[in-house]
């Protein structure tokens, strides 16, 4: 594999084609235009299919339809355009069919701005549309992980007949770097979909309506069955000095790179500083976060939403350690100088 400089954004979009995506449907919206934009030409020329649709639900439907024929495919978008697409998402989780879905999140509330965020942490972990249902949910902090994450997403799609997705905030879809893409031929191919629409001699329909109310639970415990599954199979994380830490930072994607260098710099100054950062946000590390921080006296989670992930980091500790935010917003990227800052803080009052 020789590297190449990519856009974070045309890093998804070819490593998506080299995973056999050969769908996408999409509606512009910055700060992830570039991944509609690649792949407008990228996918004619390997015999797939590009439709800028009249909006994010169609768009959302379009992938419905194709990914019901057995075909991998994939839709992105920012947070705006995510939250018209949470019907079609719960429609392709209650029929079990599998899709990619990219949010390379902005700032908000509302129409905010371009500015990169992680505030759709909730909308995509959480769920906005109706029932019980969750997605693979990846965190990417790097363009190289953004390759690596985008061709498993696909993966796990499949294996678990369900959506899946990569959330990154608007600064890991503009940076630029040199990356290795997989080529087709080096990783595992697309599985044959039996299961799938069109198939010789067999008559399948797909729908998540149920009008019969026992019917319906049992699908929702078939359903709770495979997302118990994931849980116990699928939870990812990378740990860093956890081991013996006074204080361990959490953060994911952008901001765990920030965290990192805040390590650093602790570690210049003696401090013991670990480092957890969570890879996939659903299903959420919790008892590997829980087992990190055993030995640390305070936690503090990096974030560029109001504690939106700190929420589920509270969870994990069980009221264990002291835990605190240090967050920004608007489009601003946390520095680690500043985390640093109230890293020593926290410990001078740990330490009384």
């Amino acid at each position: 594999m020789e590297k190449r400089l990519y856009k974070g954004n045309q890093a998804i979009a070819e490593a998506a084609i080299q995973a056999g995506c050969r769908y996408y449907f999409g509606y512009p919206i910055t700060p992830q235009n570039e991944i509609g934009e690649y792949l407008s030409k990228a996918l004619p020329a390997v015999g797939g299919t590009f439709i800028q649709a009249e909006s994010e639900v169609g768009a959302i439907n379009m992938v419905y339809g194709a990914a019901a024929c057995g075909a991998r495919v994939m839709t992105s978008s920012s947070g705006l355009g995510i939250a018209l697409k949470q019907e079609g998402i719960s429609n392709l989780c209650g029929a079990e069919i599998p899709a990619v879905i990219v949010n390379i999140c902005r700032a908000g509330p509302g129409l905010g701005s371009i500015g990169p965020s992680q505030a759709d942490y909730n909308q995509m972990t959480k769920g906005g549309g109706p029932g019980d249902y969750h997605m693979l949910v990846y965190a990417p902090d790097t363009v190289q992980e953004m390759v690596q994450l985008t061709q498993e997403a696909f993966e796990k799609a499949d294996a678990y007949r369900n959506p899946a997705a990569i959330l990154a905030d608007g600064i890991l879809g503009q940076m630029m770097a040199n990356v290795q893409i997989p080529h087709a031929t080096e990783i595992k191919p697309p599985p044959v979909k039996k299961w799938a629409l069109g198939q010789p001699d067999k008559k399948t329909y797909f729908s998540s309506l149920r009008t019969n109310n026992e019917e319906l639970e049992r699908h929702n415990l078939d359903l709770r069955e495979k997302y118990d599954l994931m849980k116990r199979t699928e939870t990812r994380i990378q740990l860093t000095d956890t081991e013996d830490a006074d204080l361990v930072l959490v953060a994911y994607g952008i901001c765990a790179r920030v965290a990192l260098k805040t390590q650093e710099m602790a570690k210049s100054d003696g401090l013991k500083i670990g480092v957890a950062r969570p890879i996939t946000l659903w299903p959420f590390p919790y008892d590997d976060i829980y087992r990190a921080a055993k030995n640390a006296k305070a936690v503090l989670c990096v974030e560029m939403s109001d504690g939106q992930m700190m929420a589920d980091v509270k969870l994990a500790l069980k009221g264990s350690k002291p835990i605190d935010l240090y967050s920004r917003f608007g489009g601003n990227l946390p520095e680690a100088k500043d985390v640093y800052e109230k890293v020593k803080r926290m410990l001078s009052e740990a330490h009384g």
